[in-house]
């Protein structure tokens, strides 16, 4: 209880910070003290609101919020990262802006010369001198005129607001638009000559929620019946919510075909959605779940294990299926080939300790929204495509959905037709 009030504390703290920078920069710096400075700082701490609300609310049935909430959360991510990228270029004007006003200063024009010797009355006092150009005393230097500075950060903020808007507009446009198809083609060492060219349909982070629903998984499952497979691999983060909620919507997975079955493994986000409940409701629609088991696949002659492990995030959390790597590959025919369905790529370092030719996993989202690829690097080895680990081959997919924000920027959404080959 202890530990997740202090994550949910470091969140709003994290929140108040980014909307107090966004005003300083788009609104303290951008306007004189009166009343636009007052809308824009009740603005900014009602959008700051708005945030954990929308992360609880979504949580509890009100979707209504998803829309706004999410849309502003992209907004919010780049509007954060193009201003800090325009903190060097900003601060470089603001230092050439001051160069330039002392030059200007330093160079003004010099006082007209007195003339030596000249004849005044006895006791008067010689004119003062009209030093042309030099400013009076307290003036402020040009460097500090308040009108430059609102002119340059005026300029900063039309920038960021302009240019994060057009990327979340490009990003809104790319993840609800229809999944990529990608082909892959990928050795396995140990597979037979019979078996070359076994075609794996892989699909992941469907995330059926607020923002998706039945049309979205008629489509994904459309796409993957034209593409014949032999087997189908859902690897994980079908769902954001319960049964009640979202059975309706997963309906159409009864109708996916391949040849020798479809197949599932849980992600993180089913353990928050009652992941035992979506285990029976996911088996009575055909595909086979993998809780830490495998499956032979027998095919064209050849055989092929294919096992499943629960996500690496259940560890410790007292619901059912953690990840148990010995369960689903210990005691096998270490000669068969073996494809290991994981949701999260990091779960190849524990994989590859049990021989694992292939794992297939999803989770990442391609990083959904660059720059953000970055920092999920830093947590998996392998963000998107084919990667290795210890030996163990992996591949993972974008997935065909988006959570949280509806916006993907460099990461399309996508749907991967894996074609195993033989040496």
């Amino acid at each position: 209880m202890l530990a997740m009030a202090t994550f949910l504390g470091f969140v709003v703290l994290v929140i108040g910070l980014i909307h107090f920078y966004l005003w300083k920069r788009l609104v303290r710096d951008t306007t004189r003290p009166g009343w636009w400075r007052r809308v824009g700082g009740v603005a900014i701490a009602a959008l700051a609101v708005l945030v954990p609300v929308t992360l609880a609310g979504t949580r509890n049935g009100w979707y209504w919020l998803a829309w706004p909430g999410y849309l502003w959360v992209a907004l919010m991510f780049y509007l954060l990262v193009i201003l800090l990228v325009l903190e060097v270029p900003t601060a470089v004007a603001r230092l050439v802006l001051r160069r330039r006003a002392r030059s200007v200063v330093a160079t003004g024009p010099e006082p007209e010369p007195a003339l030596v010797g000249a004849a005044t009355a006895e006791g008067a006092t010689p004119p003062p001198v009209d030093s042309a150009g030099a400013p009076p005393a307290g003036a402020l230097a040009p460097d500090h005129d308040p009108s430059r500075r609102l002119l340059l950060a005026r300029g900063a903020a039309i920038f960021a607001g302009l240019t994060s808007a057009g990327v979340t507009g490009y990003g809104v446009r790319t993840a609800i638009g229809p999944p990529q198809l990608d082909r892959v083609q990928i050795p396995l060492a140990k597979l037979p000559r019979s078996m070359d060219g076994l075609r794996i349909a892989t699909v992941s982070d469907i995330h059926l929620g607020p923002l998706r629903g039945r049309a979205h998984t008629e489509r994904i499952v459309a796409m993957i019946n034209r593409m014949d497979a032999d087997l189908v691999a859902v690897v994980g983060d079908l769902v954001d919510g319960t049964v009640a909620e979202l059975g309706e919507a997963a309906e159409p997975l009864r109708d996916l075909r391949s040849r020798y079955g479809s197949f599932f493994v849980t992600g993180n986000h089913e353990y928050y959605s009652g992941v035992e409940e979506w285990v029976r409701e996911v088996d009575r629609l055909g595909l086979r779940v993998l809780q830490n088991e495998r499956q032979e696949i027998q095919a064209r002659g050849g055989v092929l294990d294919l096992a499943g492990a629960g996500d690496v995030s259940a560890a410790g959390t007292g619901v059912a299926a953690p990840a148990d790597y010995a369960a689903a590959l210990g005691d096998r025919d270490p000669s068969r080939p073996v494809v290991l369905l994981a949701h999260q790529p990091v779960a190849a370092q524990e994989a590859a300790k049990f021989g694992v030719d292939l794992e297939l996993s999803g989770h990442t989202h391609g990083g959904q929204m660059v720059p953000f690829n970055l920092a999920v690097k830093l947590e998996q080895p392998v963000v998107s495509g084919l990667g290795e680990i210890d030996g163990t081959k992996v591949y993972v997919t974008n997935g065909a959905g988006f959570w949280g924000p509806p916006v993907r920027v460099g990461a399309p959404p996508q749907v991967t037709l894996v074609e195993l080959r033989a040496p």
